[in-house]
């Protein structure tokens, strides 16, 4: 039994995108005897993680960036030697804009996500009328809620600052990063430190105010904390590279679809297929490989087909964490053609505003880099609930669509000189009211799967450090089954 102990584990991580990389990659780091497999249906890793270098441009695919708030992110750049590539927002355009009555307005200096760290800044906006100011100065005075259970977005915005500061400002703020519908999104599974805050300090004003009086400097930035994101000088192409280069020559199987998953004794049975070209291939031969533990690294839809055969109640738990997805047109342009002057890194749309657009981000305002001289690329996310049939719209159809928005927002005269688009369907996990509920059932019954780990976006965070995290808390959860 001891000799047994000694070989080396044969581990499967199945789905090759940033949290199946960090799993892998926390495997070998802490147990570098172990023969680890890495299965990706793709023909390349990084999931949605991806960088174009075109005609002088550099543009993500989707996530640009990440928050430093948290670890994982800085943590993991450092251990693989990128330290010396992050670099941080440019500082002169730390705000965002607003869409009202088809104008871009600056948000109120120090509102951050869905409170004011100032007041005066809110007191002047054109982006509220006076009623609006008047109720959302209110926030102060209304008591907190006494019902611990989960709460909407919407639900709690309007209840705390009223209805216009939630549709003007938090509604395209928050939307924007999880392109949700917000009468369904909970706050406790995405913005808890406003519940908390609401708990603490009675009001989300007080806290800021006091919050700010412990950082006099604060206040200063609009709509995300941009002092706190870096990205790589290179991409972030260049992460998923450097953990590819960590991994053991011919770990990873790309173009290798998982069909199916077998228990066989303590350990997994996987049944693969080669997927040439990410298009199955009819007939193609399948092909069963034994594991002593699984980690499952997918969207939780793919993870429920998988783990139907095995628990049918976990299966169903998992499709309940639906899905929504956006298009992102990133497009070049002369600086001369664009009107606005493009002082921040970028602008949000309500839903009210009827807009075929989510947001617009100046991609290369936050970041010089990613255009040539004389050069501005834009970003515009379009889809998410609002508008989910954009997220697959054929190119011809939503390109004249969005630059046409962008033209009137921006004053831009002429056509982009360059243009790329990433439709993302499906990829966007929606932390409706009850996910963590939800999260902790699913986490529960894996608990009792022996050899098994789950890491995804789906389940405590879509930012990149959350995916990292979860990614290597699953490695551990394996390796610490059997003292590994």
């Amino acid at each position: 039994m001891n000799d047994a102990r000694r070989q080396p584990r044969r581990i499967a991580v199945i789905g090759g995108g940033i949290s199946g990389l960090a799993a892998a990659h926390r495997l070998v780091e802490r147990d570098p005897s172990c023969r680890l497999t890495l299965l990706e249906a793709r023909s390349r890793l990084g999931g949605v993680l991806a960088t174009v270098h075109q005609q002088g441009y550099q543009v993500e695919q989707s996530a640009d960036n990440f928050i430093t708030t948290v670890p994982w992110g800085l943590e993991l750049c450092r251990r693989l030697g990128l330290g010396d590539q992050l670099i941080q927002t440019n500082p002169t355009h730390r705000r965002t804009y607003v869409v009202r009555r088809g104008r871009l307005h600056r948000l109120p200096d120090g509102f951050l996500m869905m409170a004011p760290t100032r007041l005066w800044p809110l007191a002047v906006t054109p982006i509220l009328s006076p009623w609006g100011k008047l109720r959302a100065a209110c926030e102060y005075f209304i008591p907190p809620r006494k019902d611990p259970a989960d709460e909407s977005m919407a639900g709690f915005v309007r209840r705390r600052l009223g209805r216009e500061a939630f549709d003007r400002l938090v509604e395209p703020l928050v939307g924007a990063v999880y392109a949700a519908d917000m009468e369904k999104l909970s706050v406790d599974a995405t913005l808890s430190r406003f519940r908390e805050m609401e708990q603490t300090h009675g009001s989300l004003i007080r806290a800021m105010r006091r919050q700010r009086k412990a950082r006099p400097k604060a206040g200063t930035e609009s709509g995300a904390r941009y002092s706190m994101f870096v990205t790589l000088r290179d991409g972030l192409s260049s992460l998923i590279d450097a953990i590819a280069e960590r991994l053991p020559q011919d770990a990873v199987l790309l173009e290798t679809s998982v069909q199916r998953i077998e228990r066989a004794g303590d350990g997994w049975r996987v049944v693969v297929q080669a997927v040439p070209k990410d298009v199955p291939e009819p007939g193609a031969a399948e092909q069963t490989l034994d594991f002593d533990a699984l980690i499952l690294a997918t969207p939780s839809t793919t993870a429920a087909r998988l783990l139907e055969p095995i628990d049918a109640e976990l299966a169903a738990d998992l499709r309940r964490i639906t899905h929504s997805g956006t298009a992102i047109v990133s497009l070049g342009y002369d600086r001369r053609q664009i009107g606005h002057p493009l002082d921040g890194m970028g602008a949000v749309v309500p839903a009210i505003e009827n807009s075929p657009i989510l947001a617009c981000s100046f991609s290369s305002q936050k970041y010089a880099h990613r255009a040539p001289q004389g050069k501005v690329l834009l970003r515009v996310f379009a889809g998410g609930a609002r508008r989910p049939e954009l997220a697959k719209m054929d190119e011809q159809q939503l390109l004249p669509l969005v630059a046409a928005e962008c033209d009137r927002l921006l004053h831009i005269r002429g056509k982009p000189e360059y243009c790329n688009t990433a439709r993302w369907p499906g990829t966007m996990p929606q932390y409706h009211v009850g996910h963590n509920d939800l999260v902790s059932r699913i986490e529960g019954r894996v608990s009792r799967i022996a050899a098994l780990g789950l890491a995804g976006n789906a389940y405590h965070g879509v930012g990149i450090p959350d995916c990292i995290h979860g990614g290597q808390q699953a490695a551990e959860q394996v390796l610490a089954e059997k003292g590994a």
